[in-house]
């Protein structure tokens, strides 16, 4: 059976916050581990996080003037008290807004009973959605001096205009990055040499 842990790292940090913190950090501390006996603590973004079931369930952070407290499947939770703002997970407002003193923090029997409901979203194996993939086509700015030299050979203009978003990026790239008018002028003559070719600009550490 796997035991609650706690690590020195968060005793560090909750010593090392602002006054007004150390008593809610401390609280919130004590509920989580109450409400979930077998949570793990972990420091990961520099802020205590606690861990069940191998993934990430909530998380505490301290801020110059407030705390805050995450729940990281918050959007997936039933909020019958309608105390959780559920936007990104990861703002420094948090799953209750910004928390300046104690009583900012939900009552003991219902913050208990919220800490229950996210570890058992861990415990049943419950994933967040997929964030969807954006459909919008990526556009690659190609200067006019560089299409003008590759498009005199055709092969090369051939092979630029088939490859990937990433492939055309990488040359494009490396031309109009160098620092002087020469090295810019040879990149873009081994650009088209390689291009004719039907190379890729990082086609000598390609697996064969």
């Amino acid at each position: 059976m796997i035991m609650g842990i706690k690590i020195k790292e968060v005793d560090t940090y909750i010593a090392k916050s602002a006054e007004f913190a150390n008593p809610i950090l401390n609280k919130i501390r004590i509920l989580v581990h109450g409400a979930c006996p077998d949570v793990e603590e972990k420091i990961k973004w520099s802020f205590p996080h606690f861990d069940y079931k191998g993934e990430m369930m909530c998380s505490m952070a301290s801020f110059t003037h407030h705390c805050a407290f995450n729940f990281w499947k918050s959007s997936l939770m039933k909020d019958p008290a309608k105390i959780l703002q559920r936007g990104d997970e990861k703002t420094a407002m948090g799953s209750f807004g910004q928390i300046k003193s104690l009583k900012d923090l939900p009552a003991d029997k219902i913050f208990i009973s919220y800490i229950k409901e996210a570890a058992k979203l861990n415990k049943d194996g419950v994933k967040l959605p997929s964030k969807p993939k954006s459909t919008q086509k990526k556009e690659l700015i190609v200067p006019d001096f560089f299409l003008k030299a590759v498009r005199k050979n055709k092969t090369a203009y051939k092979t630029f205009e088939a490859f990937s978003y990433s492939h055309k990026k990488e040359y494009v790239e490396w031309v109009t990055e160098a620092k002087t008018e020469e090295t810019r002028h040879n990149r873009l003559a081994t650009t088209v040499e390689w291009l004719s070719e039907g190379k890729s600009r990082n086609w000598k550490y390609a697996k064969c």
